[in-house]
């Protein structure tokens, strides 16, 4: 399936394998030493085994799925925790920041954190200003949920800030056009999905939540897998719940049924 493909000669095996794989991009919120039972919070031991795992699947020639970390909302944990532990291997993750959170925000990450994430090679995306989901904002509030976004991270750490991070993955045509039209090239959504090409527009991702243990992900990623696709499916009948019972309803009982803590009651829903 890969035949159509032409790669510059001057490429490394390494690099080759890069780009004839499917990016698997895999969202992560917060990080902490001994776990929650908050499904958005990932014991920080179970985070090393991930990075470890993720390690192998890059170097390994068996692998179908390139597998790429980002993270969502700005947590101090990925300042905290994730930060060292991507740097001691090496990787680079994409940090999507709810901009208007900033040093305002107790638990969340302030500018000095941002420009060590920066300097560290991390990558820097919007989350939207307050976290308010897009499809709800009229054209003035989705301009400063998008451009003051941008913006003001472009100002404050000094590189583009060209991805967005969709808030609870929601979206709609006048969202993508507000997002291009605010200066983003590529979207992050929620849909677990992988990629072939990375200049898509719109780019899946996987929720990776606390109860995933490494031996489903390491199932995740087997050869002919069909973990991923029954994702999908799930998915899709989620986004149907989404519809019929609209976001407030829905985003009650997904609280519910994920642990959500009072203090991250404005956290994502997806």
């Amino acid at each position: 399936m890969w035949d159509e493909y032409t790669l510059p000669q001057d490429m490394d095996t390494n690099e080759q394998q890069e780009q004839l794989r499917h990016r698997l991009h895999l969202l992560y919120h917060e990080l902490r030493p001994r776990g929650s039972a908050y499904s958005y919070v990932v014991d920080t031991e179970a985070f090393e085994e991930h990075l470890d795992l993720y390690v192998g699947l890059r170097q390994s020639r068996d692998s179908e799925l390139w597998p790429e970390v980002t993270f969502d909302d700005g947590h101090i944990s990925n300042y905290e925790f994730a930060l060292p532990r991507l740097v001691a291997r090496g990787l680079t993750a994409r940090f999507f920041i709810t901009a208007g959170w900033t040093g305002q925000r107790p638990g969340y990450m302030g500018w000095t954190e941002l420009r060590a994430m920066v300097a560290a090679g991390q990558q820097i995306g919007g989350h939207g200003w307050s976290h308010t989901l897009l499809p709800h904002c009229d054209q003035q509030q989705l301009d400063m949920e998008l451009r003051r976004t941008r913006l003001t991270l472009e100002e404050k750490l000094g590189v583009a800030v060209t991805t967005m991070s969709l808030p609870g993955g929601r979206y709609n045509r006048r969202v993508l056009a507000a997002c291009r039209e605010a200066g983003y090239t590529q979207v992050y959504t929620s849909e677990p999905r992988a990629e072939l090409i990375s200049s898509e527009e719109i780019v899946g991702r996987l929720n990776i939540r606390g109860d995933m243990s490494l031996e489903w992900l390491q199932k995740l990623f087997g050869t002919d897998s069909k973990v991923l696709q029954k994702l999908g499916q799930q998915y899709r009948w989620k986004e149907t719940a989404k519809r019929m019972l609209g976001d407030s309803l829905y985003a009650k009982i997904w609280a519910l049924a994920n642990r959500q803590e009072k203090d991250a009651s404005e956290a994502p829903t997806e």
